[in-house]
Formats: C-alpha cells, structure tokens, sequence
C-alpha cells in the first residue's frame, strides 16, 4: 500500500527465545521476534525495514526507514518512510513518521508527529508570497 517498496528479504532474525541487553545496529531487513532491552536503529544511508512481530517487545529508541509494528515498543520511534501498525501493534511513546498505515485495533500511547518528504533538489514552490504581495500592491 502506499507505493512502498516490497522487500521479501530479511538480513536478520531476533529469534521469540531471545533476549538482547543494549543497542543493535543493523542494515538491510531486521525482524524481531524476541526481546530488545535497548535502542534499535538502522545505518545511515541505506533502505532498512523493521518487523516487529506480535511476540517481539521493544523498549527503547526505533529509528529506521519503513517499520511494520505488530508487537510493544516503549520508546520513541522515528520512520523516515512508512510506518505500519497492525492490528496487535502497540506504541508508548512519541512517534515520528512520513507515512502511517494504521490498522483496526493498533494502539499509539503519545503524540504523532508527521515529517513531511524533504523537498526535491532545485524544486521549485508553487506560489511564492513575496511576489504575489508585491504584484497585489502595484
């Protein structure tokens, strides 16, 4: 939905059994079935995917480009791309997104924060004010 890229690959797997004290770092596709006591933050520069499972709980900072929430995240999250939360997501914390795909049932505990797309080099704006004023006084 939302013209998103499919990415069938995940790079990594946090498996249901386990447990993870501090921050992971990651790149490429990341989904966690297990726990995360720490922040999880995709590399700079590249097109990361977060899958949070209905078994997996997070507690701590999410960052990353497109993030599909079906689990618990405690913290503040911040997706550069789409955010999807389904219907057994659920978000205590700020959150930070450009597009959000929200299911039935999803819960977000805090305020959301749309980012708009950074504007494309040497675009133009469509109306420029300074010049309509100066147009509307002569």
């Amino acid at each position: 939905m939302f013209g998103r890229n499919a990415k069938s690959e995940i790079d990594s797997l946090i498996g249901i059994s386990a447990r993870i004290e501090g921050d992971l770092i990651f790149t490429g596709g990341l989904r966690i079935d297990g726990e995360v006591h720490g922040n999880v933050i995709a590399s700079e520069g590249g097109d990361s995917v977060l899958i949070v499972s209905e078994h997996a709980r997070i507690e701590g900072e999410v960052r990353c480009a497109s993030l599909v929430v079906n689990g618990y995240i405690a913290g503040t999250v911040y997706s550069s791309e789409l955010l999807e939360l389904q219907p057994k997501g659920r978000i205590h914390g700020d959150v930070h997104y450009r597009l959000l795909e929200m299911h039935g049932g999803a819960l977000v505990t805090g305020k959301l924060t749309h980012q708009p797309a950074p504007p494309a080099a040497g675009a133009e704006p469509v109306f420029h004010f300074g010049a309509a004023e100066a147009g509307a006084s002569a």
